[in-house]
């Protein structure tokens, strides 16, 4: 089968996106969609592109691209940013909900990235995004570290072919595994926090111990889940391990 995907530069003309340092969001962006674009092209993937210049859309006018398309996923590229500098870090992929395809392929892109090094703070849901409430096709957001870090802008300009890669890694993974035929129900949760940062401690926690963890944002909490399982017994058996682990878990779908 041939795949046709949208590759979205967030941002773009008058909307810079975040700032740091004479350094713009919407520029960043648009040299990541263009590279990850490109990869995908190499690999047989029919790609649009929201921009491939410094042009400005709206956000819903994005999504009608996308839907105009009749593509088969949008994948919007942006770079994270909070209020104070160098006190976020790390990579995470926004969906609308934490659900089917597009949740096994935000967990791969997660992956890949983390492999090079970034913190990975999860899969999280985002459901009053337009680009990801708007488009008719699985979607995704990745936030590829933060501009307003040090660190990752150093990561993200010296790795920056490595990055790419990581992305549409992700991206072709999912693909070729079939995973586009699953529609995982069932989830293992380990805690909910009123505040994202207690949730990515525990988050990082479990990765480190080999658990698949990503966070969900629900109703104003921040909630560690860990696993997507098509089969109860898949899930009845990560719970299993975690308990003895020592993790306090319950099954939701």
């Amino acid at each position: 089968m041939a795949y046709r995907i949208v590759i979205d530069a967030g941002h773009g003309g008058s909307d810079l996106g975040a700032s740091y340092n004479g350094r713009n969001e919407k520029d960043d962006n648009l040299r990541l969609a263009l590279a990850v674009g490109q990869i995908l092209e190499n690999n047989g993937i029919d790609v649009v592109y929201t921009r491939t210049s410094d042009v400005y859309n709206t956000p819903f006018e994005k999504a009608m691209m996308g839907n105009n398309a009749d593509a088969d996923f949008f994948i919007s590229l942006h770079r994270n940013a909070l209020p104070e500098p160098n006190t976020g870090s790390g990579i995470e992929t926004l969906v609308f909900d934490n659900s089917g395809v597009k949740a096994a392929m935000a967990e791969n892109i997660n992956r890949e990235l983390a492999a090079l090094g970034f913190g990975n703070r999860g899969v999280i849901e985002r459901p009053n995004l337009v680009v990801l409430k708007r488009t008719k096709m699985p979607a995704l957001l990745v936030e590829a570290g933060f501009i307003n870090n040090d660190a990752d802008n150093a990561k993200f300009d010296a790795e920056f072919s490595d990055i790419a890669a990581a992305i549409a890694d992700g991206i072709l993974q999912t693909l070729d595994m079939g995973q586009l035929e699953q529609t995982p129900v069932y989830r293992v949760q380990t805690g909910s926090f009123d505040n994202i940062e207690s949730a990515s401690n525990l988050s990082s926690s479990l990765i480190s111990a080999g658990y698949p963890a990503y966070i969900i944002e629900s109703n104003g909490a921040y909630k560690v889940m860990v696993g997507s399982y098509a089969n109860l017994q898949d899930a009845v058996n990560t719970e299993n391990r975690l308990r003895d682990d020592g993790y306090t878990t319950f099954i939701t779908t």
